[in-house]
């Protein structure tokens, strides 16, 4: 099982975690804001975490909304939308970052070491230009990576504000011609299967429930499987790349090595285990697990 940690990210650093939250600088602004898995005791002081932060999220209590929506409170000068950059060889991305109302700001940052898998796998790859599916592409870190590896990309999200955000991050890395669908994704790789399509790289980070543009409902350990099983059928056998990310808590790395092995069966050694950041005080803060192979 590996574990994999930040490559080098210029703009992007954990500083600290604990206490149910972790502090993180996203290029010269620090953030603090839930982190459910950080339940140790942080190492900087409270006041310390005050006077350095420079935006707070706190989720809202006694509601009967979605209980991960809350507020951000702000100290002046501290915008509501910024960018950062990530580069790797001759990879050079930039996203722009917002303050959205459920803490998420518009980049996973551990998945850095995935970006890069993608464009070396790509790269490697003896055809001209891959075709590639990321599914529940968010704001499309990895959509990026593999466009700028020289791939055709289809990127698939149900929420269109998302695809959007996808699209500036690419203007802003400039990069061009990715394809945009807003469909569930689920419904999006069905079609696929009866078109006879095939993809040499697939990319999945579903969430544990979500919705379609038209009210479809996802629910991970429902749909996860047929969601692999279809997913099987439109991947090249010969040349291929796959992702699978998992964050819901209480699922391991041995389960996303299980799913692929049962629905991939002719891969023969996958690689699988957990992501995570470490902060200055060298702790390894866990954010998902995963499993991938190439070929």
């Amino acid at each position: 099982m590996l574990l994999l940690g930040l490559p080098a990210f210029d703009d992007y650093e954990l500083l600290d975690c604990g206490n149910f939250k972790k502090l993180e600088r996203f290029g010269q602004f620090i953030l603090s804001r839930p982190e459910p898995q950080a339940i140790w005791s942080p190492s900087w002081s409270e006041a310390e975490w005050t006077k350095k932060v420079h935006a707070t999220f706190t989720r809202k209590t006694n509601t009967t909304e979605n209980a991960e929506d809350g507020n951000w409170d702000l100290k002046p000068n501290m915008p509501e939308q910024w960018y950062i950059q990530y580069q790797f060889q001759q990879m050079q991305l930039r996203f722009r970052l917002g303050l959205t109302a459920f803490k998420h700001v518009g980049i996973f940052p551990e998945q850095a070491e995935n970006w890069n898998y993608i464009y070396q796998g790509l790269q490697k790859m003896p055809i001209a230009q891959p075709l590639v599916l990321n599914l529940f592409a968010y704001t499309g870190g990895a959509s990026l990576a593999a466009k700028a590896a020289g791939a055709d990309v289809v990127h698939v999200d149900s929420v269109k504000p998302v695809v959007t955000w996808a699209r500036q991050n690419m203007e802003a890395s400039k990069l061009e011609n990715i394809r945009w669908t807003v469909e569930d994704a689920l419904k999006f790789v069905r079609k696929e299967v009866k078109r006879g399509k095939q993809y040499q790289a697939i990319i999945l980070d579903p969430p544990a429930y979500g919705r379609g543009p038209e009210g479809e409902k996802w629910l991970l350990d429902k749909h996860l499987p047929e969601l692999l099983e279809a997913c099987s059928q439109i991947l090249d056998k010969s040349y291929h790349l796959m992702i699978l990310n998992l964050y819901s808590m209480g699922y391991s790395a041995l389960i996303a090595e299980n799913l692929v092995k049962q629905y991939f069966p002719f891969v023969k050694h996958p690689d699988f285990g957990e992501l995570y950041l470490t902060d200055r005080a060298n702790r390894k803060l866990p954010l998902g697990v995963f499993a991938r192979f190439m070929n």
